[in-house]
């Protein structure tokens, strides 16, 4: 598939978690919660939190919902129950899925992931399964870029890996160790970001038809319903047409 098609997928995605930011903003408090638990209230002294607190504010949750957060976090209170989980299986079409949750309640999560991948006619896989196949990235969204090659330079200078796009958005990744370091730079050097977080991306995007991307589509959405599930990620490109009917 394209460069053009890939960074489609990106675009599709953020989209369709902007249609459902309010639903988002519960599972972004819980995260920094449970950061602020256990790795302390101090942004500057704790990664996670950090990392946390920026893609809170990429999606614009308030500062007072992300400031109650940390306290209730860092006085142990709403947080401590909380652990995350990792699923793995095959979806659709033989798409690779990995999906990760924040929950209170390891059976009630297990078998709700269970029964979206089982209507979806696919299955959950062993630990391992399909991990394989992606790499933990930092990753940033900038839109309305007017100059692709001082945006390229500029996300060199700050220490990312790459930076691609089109169409005056670009998709730039990096070492989830450099995500701050590199967040920062973007920021001071005057970029908007539209989010910036720690995800999973394929190591080699496959391909899919048209009809089996539609069904990734609609596991997509069913599993990001859920409210403990806090990321889903798979390895195939979404073709330009199916992408086009969304």
């Amino acid at each position: 598939m394209s460069g053009h098609s890939k960074w489609s997928t990106i675009k599709h995605k953020k989209a369709a978690t902007d249609k459902k930011r309010g639903a988002m903003f519960s599972k972004l408090a819980r995260a920094i919660m449970v950061a602020a638990k256990e790795g302390g209230p101090d942004p500057d002294g704790n990664a996670a939190l950090a990392n946390a607190i920026a893609k809170a504010k990429s999606y614009s949750l308030p500062k007072d919902n992300i400031e109650r957060a940390i306290a209730k976090g860092a006085g142990g209170g709403e947080g401590e129950n909380y652990e995350t989980v990792t699923y793995e299986g095959f979806g659709p079409g033989g798409a690779a899925f990995v999906v990760e949750a924040l929950t209170d309640n390891r059976n009630r999560t297990a078998a709700n992931v269970r029964s979206i991948f089982t209507k979806a006619g696919s299955a959950l896989g062993a630990p391992g399964s399909v991990a394989w196949k992606f790499d933990r990235k930092g990753v940033i969204i900038i839109e309305g870029v007017t100059d692709e090659d001082e945006l390229v330079l500029a996300a060199a200078d700050a220490g990312a890996d790459d930076a691609e796009g089109d169409d005056g958005a670009y998709r730039v990744t990096c070492e989830p160790t450099e995500l701050a370091a590199v967040r920062d730079a973007l920021e001071a050097a005057g970029y908007t970001l539209a989010s910036a977080e720690l995800t999973l991306l394929p190591k080699q995007p496959a391909e899919i038809d048209d009809e089996g991307a539609r069904k990734v589509l609609k596991m997509v959405d069913a599993l990001e319903e859920d409210d403990d599930v806090q990321d889903v990620v798979f390895d195939v490109e979404i073709p330009e047409a199916v992408l086009a009917e969304q």
